[in-house]
């Protein structure tokens, strides 16, 4: 069994948008790996958040890589500006693209790391003929649009069987987990097979998000295995 170290992306919808420049700045001096900062149309999800002002504004801040997840429609229009404003890793849904093979290529062409993410309602199976070609699958445990929802227990059997699929094919898959993550089911999360942690409430609303980040980038590693 390998050990694998996991990654914590703090997620800024769950800021303080008065105050975005002191939490990422909160975020930059803490154990944190990525920001994750997610897009909505209002149209793919019933919800609209940051737009490309503001993903400019976080990006100059931010000093660490940023995790761009795209809960929009026909996102294949708007890849070249997300990365020119900064974008390390961009995410696209399954469920939003109706050429997926050629935007993940799109998305690696461009020189960022390619995610697909599904709904908690699609399964794992519809991955199968995309899993070679992405570096990333984003695991929805809540119902995308808004944050601070609660946690879907189906979560851990679904990213047990994508653990499996990566397994057979595609090893250096990274598996990342959104939606009602928190200190209290972080390490079942891990053991089921995540690599990718993004908090926003349990985070931002913690009396000190410092140390709710290194809580969860101190879970015990010799306890997780897959």
């Amino acid at each position: 069994m390998s050990k694998r170290k996991h990654l914590v992306a703090p997620s800024l919808l769950s800021a303080d948008f008065a105050h975005l420049h002191d939490d990422i700045t909160m975020v930059n001096q803490s154990e944190a790996d990525w920001f994750h900062v997610d897009i909505m149309d209002g149209v793919f999800v019933p919800n609209i958040s940051f737009g490309f002002p503001v993903l400019a504004s976080i990006a100059h801040y931010a000093r660490k890589p940023l995790d761009v997840h795209l809960m929009i429609s026909d996102p294949d229009k708007y890849l070249g500006q997300f990365k020119e404003l900064g974008a390390d890793h961009i995410t696209v849904h399954l469920e939003a693209c109706t050429h997926l093979n050629r935007t993940v290529h799109a998305i690696r062409e461009l020189g960022c790391t390619a995610g697909v993410a599904i709904n908690p309602s699609t399964p794992v199976s519809l991955l199968h003929e995309i899993v070679e070609d992405v570096d990333v699958v984003l695991i929805m445990s809540v119902n995308p649009g808004f944050g601070g929802q609660q946690f879907i227990e189906g979560t851990y059997r679904k990213i047990k069987e994508l653990r499996r699929l990566a397994e057979e094919r595609n090893d250096r898959l990274l598996i990342e987990v959104d939606g009602g993550v928190s200190i209290h089911n972080a390490l079942a999360l891990l053991k089921a097979g995540a690599d990718i942690l993004v908090a926003g409430n349990s985070i931002f609303a913690a009396k000190n998000p410092i140390h709710a980040i290194a809580e969860l980038k101190r879970i015990k590693p010799d306890l997780i295995s897959v």
